[in-house]
């Protein structure tokens, strides 16, 4: 590439740079106002960087800037458009900007090593200290704008939302599990008092509920309007969770005695309804005993109306 080039290139790395970071400050900016105004700032120098790049090329090249994109170089790392990205992770952006800033700096100091103009040699080269240094200017605007609230009430903010994308739908997904299925496996349990019986109609039910809650949790919600996420990540935890749960009581069913099979069930059953309440409490703030005496209640409720049908 000719120093024409290279410095065309630069100009629109700066440019996109730029309008990428002001996409994620717009993403950010309702539920993170903090982080959304170092992503802005952070645009603006970018925006800085590309001023000085044009005036150097309009003062070597002209004023025609040729259009030569990242994507027409071998070696940058190709980043999803913002617009496209279901979930918002302030991690993921921050992670995002670093990456686009070593890229950055890498660029300029090859360009630098190979350019001949001395100007165009000097420009590149105190733009990668620039980006170099911009690590520390990131930090410096985070002091400057996410003060102790701001951190405290965006920490609250990426916890509702982990609360709503992974923990709701994987709770609501082992509830499921671990009650519905309940009646269907005790009731053949009880019915034919044969361990492998038990166990198939478990097997059967349990996975039969994941796909079951699987879909219906990756259908009912987009993520779009209530920022629930991406529904294929909520759909495949619930679903998931939900063949976990009906499993944990289906396994000891594979012990050959029926009664000890159904102790050993029970056994699980108790602990599948105290994890089910601690999650309930450590995550959803609900008080640890009322959770038990519902959750318990509820689970008790379904595995006596499967024993009992499948008894009579």
């Amino acid at each position: 590439m000719t120093a024409r080039e290279v410095l065309a290139l630069a100009i629109g790395a700066e440019e996109e740079d730029a309008r990428r970071y002001r996409d994620m400050a717009e993403r950010l900016a309702p539920n993170f106002p903090g982080s959304a105004k170092v992503f802005d700032e952070m645009a603006d120098e970018e925006d800085g960087h590309r001023h000085l790049l044009i005036d150097l090329f309009r003062k070597k090249f002209g004023e025609h800037i040729p259009l030569v994109r990242r994507d027409d170089v071998s070696g940058f790392v190709r980043h999803p458009p913002v617009w496209s990205l279901k979930t918002i992770s302030v991690d993921g952006f921050r992670h995002d900007a670093a990456t686009m800033e070593l890229q950055a700096q890498r660029f300029y100091l090859s360009a630098a090593e190979r350019a001949t103009d001395p100007d165009v040699r000097a420009l590149l080269g105190d733009l990668a200290a620039m980006e170099a240094k911009h690590e520390r200017k990131a930090e410096e605007l985070e002091a400057e704008h996410l003060g102790e609230s701001v951190r405290t009430e965006e920490d609250a903010t990426r916890r509702r939302m982990f609360v709503m994308q992974i923990v709701q739908p994987g709770l609501a997904g082992l509830i499921d599990g671990s009650i519905s299925t309940l009646a269907p496996i005790f009731a053949a349990a009880f019915a034919t008092q044969h361990s492998f019986a038990a166990f198939q109609v478990g097997l059967a039910a349990s996975i039969g509920a994941g796909i079951s809650m699987g879909l219906t949790e990756a259908l009912s919600d987009d993520g779009v309007i209530t920022g629930r996420g991406v529904p294929w990540v909520r759909g495949a935890v619930c679903g998931l969770m939900t063949t976990i749960g009906g499993l944990g009581h289906t396994l000891p069913y594979l012990i050959p005695d029926f009664w000890t099979a159904t102790a050993v069930a029970g056994v699980v059953v108790a602990a599948e309804l105290i994890a089910i309440s601690w999650i309930r409490w450590h995550y959803m703030d609900t008080p640890l005993h009322s959770a038990l005496a519902q959750v318990v209640l509820g689970g008790v409720l379904v595995l006596l109306t499967g024993i009992f049908i499948g008894s009579a």
